[in-house]
């Protein structure tokens, strides 16, 4: 049944209960065009005016997203329906003043982006992030919240959320903090679930394949979970006794991932048909060890989440980067990967780490510090990444390998290490700083080791000798100085010429040469930019030491520079088996101690 906006609005003001509880309702008549009715009650209101917002910040984010932007028809009225003033002191922003005590709020939200972020409604489903679909009052943050459901059930939508059930489709929270942490998926999805010592593990999976696909999934994500519970020898104790995976994997939806306390979004446009049995897995992966990693062991930095501005951590190098040294380790432990593959697929992000100039300007707590100006954040300005930053997911990553290997050269571990760390903070939910993780450290491996470490590479920006740390468990970590190396990440044919798409890498021959994202490339060596070959294999083709007279276009002026081709900096990481070594005994069973466990 169509429920007019002025009635659903009068029909909510009747059902709203009285006392210290804020509740909303939300319907979608019109999800067609990406549309949400919602209808918010606050009573028991003291204060004159009454101060309502949407969030600018979400759980997992740490870049301001103002989520204002999606709504309008905004109204505000009392329990007898009049209307009352409503003034706006900025754009994320109502004052509602001359009330009686109670303030009704109904608007109209617009949502279309389908990921961990934001919300999407359409005849699909309503996948819902909390901060981007519902106003709130921040002076009745610690009001219990009761919120009611109006799922379309002309097209079998069910609702899937770690909110706990009150009744039918009205749901409750605790408080403001709890719901804005809690997304919902509402949509004709498959549900599995399994229990693990008397908790419930429920994957809700809104997808267009088949059942024996979900089955098919389910089973490795029961391998992740597994596997994960054995790095902390525990499962944490979830609020309501359920963790949840909503899951879309949906041509509408896009790429992301993000953790909650007690579930996680999981959001693709592959299919499980269609390379995401094997594709996706990693996120479910990734962001199921962050109920432990960042839900729970929680860096103080967070804490509170702060829905008005941007959030900051130096953290997020052990927070977002341990977490993703451990994604790939996980499903190589389940069995879901080879070590063969687990052990080459280090090298794209090892080059990455090593090879970049950041280094030099930053070290990893810095390096987290950007978090707010490039988690998902947005600018028009042109800013010089190449050279200034490494994501702390890569920097965090690669330090975790570092870590792990050496002290596993001492007969030690990071699972180990990282049980120490879940018992001191994270199953108490004591915040930690990053002197707290150093401490620990020094009382799991000895102050001289653990001063090394945060001495040299958190406080510092050194790296640890990852050659010596792989052979002792069988893997080589070579380049072949052969290789030319021109020194742009990316050079594109257009219409015959060579653009220019990156920032050339500080160091390297392009930048040493002048060159710069933007130019374009006419002839090199005074022939024709090779148009119809990747820029990469022609490259390829040359030796170092090669001196190119390079032709180029800049702001419509003709200019030419010389470049000097140097040997390539890339390092492939593999197996000895693969190149025709023999391990020892004693390198196999190092091996085996840290990928099998």
């Amino acid at each position: 049944m169509k429920i007019s906006h002025l009635t659903f609005l009068l029909l909510f003001i009747a059902y709203a209960s009285s006392g210290q509880t804020n509740t909303y309702k939300i319907s979608f008549d019109n999800a067609v065009h990406h549309e949400a009715e919602i209808a918010a009650y606050f009573p028991n209101i003291t204060a004159d005016t009454l101060a309502i917002r949407m969030s600018r910040t979400s759980p997992g984010r740490y870049a301001l997203h103002e989520f204002a932007k999606n709504v309008y028809n905004f109204k505000a009225t009392d329990a007898s329906g009049k209307k009352l003033k409503i003034t706006r002191p900025d754009p994320y922003q109502w004052l509602v003043s001359r009330h009686n005590g109670e303030v009704h709020i109904s608007y109209t939200l617009f949502a279309n982006r389908g990921d961990g972020t934001y919300s999407q409604i359409d005849e699909t489903h309503a996948h819902l992030n909390i901060p981007a679909t519902f106003i709130y009052a921040p002076s009745l943050s610690e009001r219990k919240i009761e919120i009611t459901f109006h799922p379309r059930e002309d097209l079998n939508w069910k609702i899937a959320t770690q909110l706990p059930l009150l009744e039918k489709t009205t749901y409750t929270a605790p408080n403001l903090q709890y719901f804005m942490d809690s997304p919902t998926e509402i949509s004709d999805y498959g549900l599995r679930e399994f229990t693990v010592d008397n908790q419930t593990i429920q994957f809700a999976l809104h997808h267009n394949g088949t059942k024996e696909e979900l089955d098919t999934y389910f089973e490795k994500v029961k391998k992740v979970v597994l596997a994960e519970k054995e790095v902390f020898g525990e499962l944490p104790i979830f609020d309501y006794g359920k963790y949840v995976f909503l899951a879309c994997y949906i041509p509408n939806a896009s790429g992301d991932g993000m953790e909650h306390r007690n579930s996680t979004i999981l959001t693709s446009t592959r299919s499980l048909g269609e390379g995401g049995m094997e594709r996706n897995i990693g996120t479910v992966s990734h962001e199921f060890f962050h109920a432990w990693n960042v839900e729970r062991i929680r860096p103080k930095s967070l804490e509170p989440f702060d829905f008005e501005k941007a959030n900051m951590s130096g953290a997020l190098w052990f927070a977002e980067g341990f977490t993703s040294y451990y994604t790939n380790l996980m499903l190589c432990r389940a069995e879901l990967i080879s070590q063969e593959s687990y052990v080459e697929r280090l090298s794209g992000t090892f080059n990455y780490v090593w090879n970049s100039p950041a280094r030099k300007f930053f070290n990893p707590i810095e390096m987290s510090f950007q978090a707010p100006f490039v988690d998902a954040a947005t600018s028009v300005d042109p800013v010089n990444r190449e050279n200034t930053f490494i994501s702390y997911y890569s920097y965090g990553s690669m330090l975790g390998l570092a870590l792990d290997l050496t002290l596993r050269e001492h007969n030690l571990n990071l699972d180990d290490y990282m049980k120490l760390v879940w018992k001191t903070y994270g199953k108490n939910q004591t915040p930690y700083t990053i002197s707290d993780l150093h401490d620990s450290l020094n009382t799991y491996a000895g102050t001289a080791f653990g001063d090394n470490f945060f001495n040299r590479y958190i406080y510092k920006s050194e790296m640890p000798d990852y050659k010596v740390l792989l052979e002792a468990n069988g893997i080589l970590l070579k380049r072949n100085a052969n290789n030319p190396y021109f020194g742009v990440a990316a050079a594109i044919n257009d219409d015959l010429n060579g653009v220019i798409k990156s920032n050339p890498r500080i160091g390297s021959p392009a930048y040493k040469a002048g060159l710069d994202k933007g130019d374009v490339i006419l002839r090199i060596n005074e022939q024709a930019f090779p148009n119809g070959e990747s820029f990469d294999k022609y490259i390829a083709r040359l030796n170092v030491g090669d001196v190119l007279n390079v032709e180029f276009e800049r702001f419509g002026i003709k200019k030419n520079r010389q470049v000097t081709l140097q040997p390539d900096p890339t390092y492939v990481i593999t197996l000895m088996e693969k190149e025709g070594l023999e391990p020892n005994k004693e390198t196999l069973q190092n091996r085996t101690a840290w990928l099998k466990n």
